[in-house]
């Protein structure tokens, strides 16, 4: 009795194309860029500049994220949580996220120079290296800080599009860098408390399989503990106004108050709401950052 082997749709296949893309992924990179363009040029940029510095953020990261299902599909196929991703389900094969991956890459460098300037292009090819080199194939699988040390790569999108504007980087751009660099822990430590049992099956040295839950918890408050006294004092020195640090300290007080909470009552439903919570807090903080933006330009 023979088996009919069924072709999958070119609808599915289309999205298994997206996701090598990890497209939640990517809009969320291209927004915490955004207030820095606004920022830098002191008004709307040029719009060539503008569009150029938004795409090529976004293929940039783009191109990260398939270069990461590539190296990953090994460990991927072992995590309940990424097991159905597009390489280690075989909807796709590996070769097309390779592929994909310099296309990518190509792409990002290409709109970079040519809308922006090459110091653009550059720290965004550096980028798309340290998260998928650098992160991805050494520092993931080699220590619990790797989301720390790799934080660096999901906070280039602030001082590339400086650089896409200016040319140089200035403090206002480091600073929304690295908010974004003290969230990152935090998010992701969330997500390893109740997908620990993912990571130790597939050999990563996440940090609550390498020094327990309690110290996980520990750190989460730690960190944000240090992020939020940042944002609060990013807001004058970027020239931010009142609707920001009024939102700055709530969706801050809010996010203590998720640490707090789960570094003293240990259960995974807590560690699930600050995890999607702190998807929600940096969304809603640079959303109003943009938006405090415009309207302190406006009024200057």
């Amino acid at each position: 009795m023979s088996v009919a082997i069924v072709a999958p749709s070119r609808s599915r296949t289309l999205r298994a194309w997206l996701e090598l893309t990890k497209p939640r992924i990517v809009l969320l990179v291209l927004f915490t860029g955004l207030p820095a363009a606004l920022l830098a040029a002191k008004g709307m940029p040029p719009a060539r500049v503008f569009w150029g510095a938004g795409i090529g953020i976004a293929l940039s990261a783009a191109a990260a994220a398939a270069f990461n299902h590539y190296f990953d599909r090994d460990i991927d196929a072992m995590m309940v949580r990424t097991r159905t991703r597009p390489l280690p389900s075989g909807e796709l094969p590996p070769a097309a996220a390779a592929a994909l991956g310099w296309l990518l890459t190509w792409l990002a460098w290409t709109v970079l120079t040519v809308a922006c300037n090459p110091l653009a292009a550059m720290a965004a090819m550096i980028n798309i290296f340290y998260y998928a080199v650098v992160y991805t194939i050494w520092l993931k699988r080699r220590t619990p800080q790797n989301i720390v040390i790799g934080g660096g790569a999901g906070a280039s999108a602030p001082i590339i599009a400086w650089l896409a504007v200016t040319g140089r980087v200035d403090l206002p751009a480091i600073l929304i860098a690295a908010i974004v660099f003290l969230w990152t822990p935090p998010h992701f430590w969330a997500l390893s408390l109740y997908r620990r049992d993912d990571y130790m099956r597939a050999g990563i040295p996440m940090l609550p399989v390498t020094h327990g839950e309690p110290e996980t918890r520990r750190q989460i408050l730690l960190y944000t503990l240090v992020l939020v006294p940042l944002t609060l004092v990013a807001g004058p020195l970027s020239g931010f106004g009142p609707l920001y640090m009024g939102a700055a300290a709530v969706l801050g007080a809010l996010f203590v108050a998720g640490a707090v909470r789960l570094y003293r009552r240990p259960e995974t439903v807590h560690a699930v709401q600050l995890f999607r919570y702190s998807i929600a807090y940096l969304f809603v903080l640079f959303l109003v950052m943009t938006v405090d933006a415009v309207l302190g330009l406006r009024a200057a």
